[in-house]
């Protein structure tokens, strides 16, 4: 009879703390980017893959003449952005890391994918390519 409170005490003990390894449809969406897109955040390029997802998030305060307000960072162009890189800022703001400031400012956080190309380009060695 031990025995078999045991067992139910370890099969329930997942759900008790919340925790769950099942991969439903609404993981796989928020992985994707909801658009049913796939996500392939692997060998990413500073030109391909980088600079969109920055010129679309981040260029508006942290591009060429518009860093007024926005502490003098200036993240377009690659010597610009190259610091921040390798320094963890960007990885760090953009993720929302305690100790950063959330990026982009007053916004959403940016989706899962771009954080991830950003991530792999930076583990990558933030390369210029």
């Amino acid at each position: 009879m031990r025995r078999s409170y045991l067992m139910l005490a370890l099969a329930i003990l997942p759900l008790a703390l919340g925790l769950t390894f099942s991969c439903e449809k609404g993981s796989v969406d928020k992985l994707s980017g909801s658009s049913g897109n796939t996500c392939d955040t692997v060998g990413m390029k500073y030109m391909e893959d980088v600079v969109p997802i920055l010129s679309a998030n981040c260029y508006s305060c942290h591009g060429t003449g518009n860093t007024a307000g926005s502490g003098g960072v200036l993240l377009e162009g690659y010597a610009n952005l190259k610091p921040y890189a390798t320094n963890g800022y960007l990885v760090g703001n953009i993720s929302h890391s305690p100790g950063y400031d959330p990026m982009p400012f007053g916004l959403p956080q940016m989706d899962a994918c771009n954080i991830n190309t950003i991530v792999d380009w930076v583990n990558n060695g933030a390369l210029d390519n």
